[in-house]
């Protein structure tokens, strides 16, 4: 967990870049809730193919 919303997409880069793979990365919104963005996972988790968000980084809210 970091609180450092800058350093994730450099460090995803040279995690890919060693040829492994992360399922996604969902940065929570600090604008909302708890609830709210469990609210958002969840409806991501059931709304989503699989591997969908692989090797991505995705800041909440989606939508």
């Amino acid at each position: 967990m970091t609180k450092n919303r800058k350093s994730m997409p450099v460090h995803l880069v040279e995690h890919i870049a060693l040829k492994h793979h992360v399922p996604g990365i969902f940065i929570l919104s600090p604008k909302l809730s708890i609830g709210e963005n469990l609210e958002q996972l969840l409806l991501i988790a059931e709304g989503s193919f699989e591997d969908e968000y692989q090797d991505r980084i995705e800041f909440l809210p989606l939508f």
